[in-house]
C-alpha cells in the first residue's frame, strides 16, 4: 500500500478541489437534458459534408425557400446601408413597418391597429416574447403531435410544461374542438395551433378554428395562433376563400408571422407578432429587455416586401410551390408512398414510408448516405407514430424533384422495399 506524505495528500486534495470545480462549472441547467436535437439541423450538416465531397445532394430536408430574397427587397436593404439606417429602432419596430403590416392586413378587410403589432427577430423572437408574456412556470402550453419541434422549447424556456395532442390524418392532423376541450386541465394557460401547419401542411378551417377560440375564452386562456406559413397555399386553398387570417375570428387571438417563408426573407430573421391592446405595453417591456430592437436594415429592406412588384414575385413563387407539390407527391404516390392528407398550405408533404420496412429514421439516413436525398424523419416533430412517417419539403427546383424520385426509386429497388 502506498504511503503518502503531507504534501503528497495537498497535491490529492488540491486536484479534487479543482475537478469539484469543474464539475460545477459542467453542470448546465436541467432545461438543457429536456431539450432534443433539432434533427432535421443533423440532417442538413450531414447533407453538406457529401456536398464538400463533391456529392450532389437533392435537398428535401429544409423548411427555407429556394430563391433568393426577391430583388426590391435586397435593393431597399442596401439602400438602408448606404444611407447609414444602421441604428436602434423602437423595440417594436419602426413605425412605417408596422404600418405597412396593418395594411396588409387591411387589404383583406381585417382591421389592425398598428400600435398592436411588434416586428421581431423572426418568429423564433416572436414565439420568445409570447411565452414569456403568457405562461408561468409549470403553466401548460397545448401542442400538436406532430408539430413544429422547437414550440415546446420555448415553453421549457420559461419553465412552462409543453403538453400533446395527438393528431392524425383523420383529423387532418389538426386538432377539433373537442381534443382541445379534453385536453385542458387545471394547469393549462395556452393553446399554440398552427395553420397551415408545419411538418403536415393542412390548414384549420374557419367554423373548427372559431369553435377552437371558444373552448379556450370559456377556460380563460390564450390562443397563439401561427400563420408563418401565410400566403402559401395549395391551389385548392388559394386565396383562403374561408379567411385569410384568424384575426377575422376573433380580435384577442395573438398571431405569430414572419418574413422568413411567404416573403422569402429567411436570413433576415424578421417577423412579427399581433398582440391584443391590453398586452402591447408588457411585451413592449420584455422585447426592450430582450431584444432592445430587431434588425434595422432588414426592417427598412422589408418595406419593399409589400410593394407591388415584390409582391407579385412571391405570389409567382407561391405558384411555383403548387407545381412542385403537385409534381412531387404525384411522383411519391407512383412508388408507392401513402400521403393521407394532400399539402393544402405551406411547402411540406408528410409522407408514411411504412411500406418501405423501414422506420422513418433508418429510411431517411439510409437515403441520404446511399443515395444523397435528404429527408427529414417524423421524430423530428414529435412521437404520435413517428416511426412511419417523414417530411418532404418540396423547397427545390422541379429539376431536383425529379432526380430525388429517380433515385428513391432506385434506392427501393436496391433494398427489395415497396
Amino acid at each position: 500500500m502506498p504511503c503518502f506524505g503531507a504534501q503528497d495528500m495537498a497535491t490529492v486534495a488540491l486536484v479534487s478541489i479543482s475537478w469539484c470545480r469543474i464539475r460545477r462549472m459542467t453542470t448546465f441547467a436541467h432545461r438543457n437534458e429536456q431539450i432534443h436535437p433539432f434533427r432535421v439541423m443533423q440532417v442538413l450538416a450531414r447533407a453538406e459534408q457529401f456536398s464538400l465531397a463533391g456529392h450532389q445532394v437533392v435537398h428535401f430536408e429544409v423548411g427555407e425557400p429556394d430563391f433568393a430574397t426577391a430583388p426590391p427587397i435586397v435593393e431597399a436593404g442596401q439602400q438602408a446601408l448606404e444611407d447609414g439606417l444602421t441604428k436602434y429602432t423602437a423595440a417594436t419596430g419602426i413605425a412605417p413597418l408596422r404600418e405597412a403590416i396593418a395594411q396588409y392586413y387591411a387589404d383583406w378587410d381585417v382591421r389592425v391597429d398598428p400600435q398592436r403589432i411588434v416586428v421581431t427577430g423572426g418568429a423564433s423572437g416572436g414565439l420568445t416574447l409570447l411565452t414569456a408574456l403568457l405562461l408561468n412556470p409549470r403553466d401548460e402550453l397545448l401542442i400538436t403531435d406532430p408539430g413544429y419541434p422547437c414550440n415546446e422549447v420555448f415553453a421549457r424556456m420559461v419553465g412552462a410544461v409543453p403538453k400533446t395532442i395527438q393528431v392524425g390524418p383523420d383529423t387532418l392532423f389538426q386538432p377539433r374542438p373537442d381534443d382541445v376541450a379534453a385536453a385542458w386541465g387545471p394547469a393549462t394557460r395556452a393553446l399554440l395551433l398552427a395553420s397551415p401547419a408545419n411538418p403536415t401542411g393542412t390548414v384549420i378551417g374557419r367554423s373548427a378554428l372559431a369553435q377552437i377560440h371558444a373552448v379556450v375564452q370559456q377556460r380563460d386562456g390564450f390562443f397563439i395562433l401561427d400563420e408563418i406559413y401565410q400566403g402559401l397555399y395549395s391551389a385548392r386553398h388559394a386565396g383562403m376563400a374561408e379567411y385569410r387570417s384568424g384575426l377575422e375570428v376573433a380580435q384577442d387571438i395573438y398571431v405569430l408571422n414572419s418574413f422568413s417563408k411567404f416573403f422569402g426573407m429567411t436570413g433576415w430573421r424578421l417577423g412579427w407578432i399581433v398582440v391584443p391592446s391590453e398586452a402591447v405595453e408588457p411585451v413592449t417591456r420584455l422585447a426592450q429587455n430582450l431584444f432592445i430592437s430587431p434588425s434595422t436594415p432588414a426592417q427598412y429592406a422589408a418595406l419593399a416586401a409589400f410593394e407591388t412588384a415584390a409582391m407579385d414575385i412571391h405570389q409567382q413563387r407561391a405558384r411555383a410551390f403548387q407545381q412542385r407539390a403537385e409534381l412531387l407527391v404525384n411522383g411519391l404516390k407512383k412508388l408507392g408512398f401513402g400521403i393521407p392528407v394532400m399539402p393544402q398550405g405551406a411547402f411540406y408533404a408528410y409522407v408514411d414510408v411504412s411500406h418501405t420496412g423501414l422506420n422513418s429514421r433508418d429510411f431517411c439516413w439510409r437515403l441520404l448516405d446511399e443515395y444523397y436525398v435528404a429527408v427529414t424523419p417524423g421524430e423530428d416533430f414529435g412521437a404520435h407514430n413517428s416511426d412511419r412517417y417523414v417530411r418532404f419539403a418540396f423547397t427545390t427546383d422541379e429539376a431536383s424533384i425529379h432526380e430525388g424520385l429517380t433515385r428513391i426509386d432506385k434506392a427501393l429497388c436496391a433494398w427489395g422495399a415497396g
